[in-house]
């Protein structure tokens, strides 16, 4: 029986209804975009090494090992959410596939140039204010660029990606003048691209992104993914990813 502290609690992961992860309105609580981003990214099916940075409570590594076999490190600088992702994978006796570790990512120590995939789901904002640091450190910490900024994720993940081997995240749309620049600084060359939109008729508010390390110039992008209906139900393409064929 796993343990829960304070206000967490045991959620279902919508896409694996069999597997469990705990979450805190106060810590840290998975979005969207951490489902989409373990769905659209490339894996190895039986065999290899991932790594996932920011990884939060561990919702990306839970989620890529019900589509890979391959071994998958977490790495997240923040205490709390590792012994929440920790206790995430013993729940689901995936101790054996996935491995967390508390640590910077700027700092981390791993064997370079060794994964198949890197994914990360970074903070999407720059540095907030004094007062905005006062509300919740948590939360500060995952959404914005406090620790680690876009030009950081980039350049760990192609110190840790081998050659040849795909790095893939999701940011906000008007971050990709930065990311295409990034990626192509750091020898990442971009090639699949999926812009997500709430519905038909409004701005794209998601974007992701994968690039290949050393690969040649060719960038295909994916059909839009539209996520409600005019009804404010999932769309057909959205309902699969979230709950699963």
């Amino acid at each position: 029986m796993v343990q829960l502290y304070e206000d967490e609690r045991l959620d279902y992961l919508l896409a694996e209804k069999g597997m469990q992860i705990i979450q805190s309105p106060s810590v840290f609580a998975f979005s969207l975009d951490a489902v989409l981003l373990a769905d659209f990214v490339s894996v190895p099916i039986k065999k290899g090494k991932m790594l996932d940075l920011c990884t939060g409570n561990g919702v990306i590594p839970l989620l890529l090992s019900r589509r890979s076999n391959a071994t998958i490190t977490g790495v997240e600088i923040q205490e709390r959410l590792v012994d929440m992702a920790r206790r995430s994978v013993a729940l689901n006796e995936l101790e054996g596939q996935i491995d967390m570790l508390h640590h910077d990512l700027n700092t981390v120590k791993l064997d370079q140039s060794s994964y198949d995939v890197v994914t990360c789901n970074p903070p999407y904002f720059s540095t907030p204010s004094k007062r905005e640091y006062n509300q919740n450190d948590y939360l500060t910490i995952a959404r914005h660029e406090v620790y680690a900024t876009l030009e950081d994720v980039v350049r760990v993940s192609k110190r840790y990606v081998k050659p040849g081997g795909k790095v893939a995240m999701v940011h906000r749309p008007g971050r990709l003048v930065d990311i295409i620049s990034l990626f192509r600084q750091y020898k990442l060359e971009p090639k699949r691209m999926q812009l997500i939109y709430p519905k038909k008729g409004k701005e794209a508010n998601m974007l992701l992104m994968e690039g290949i390390r050393d690969g040649k110039a060719d960038l295909k992008v994916l059909p839009p993914l539209y996520i409600y209906e005019e009804d404010g139900t999932y769309t057909k393409e959205a309902e699969t990813i979230i709950y699963g064929n």
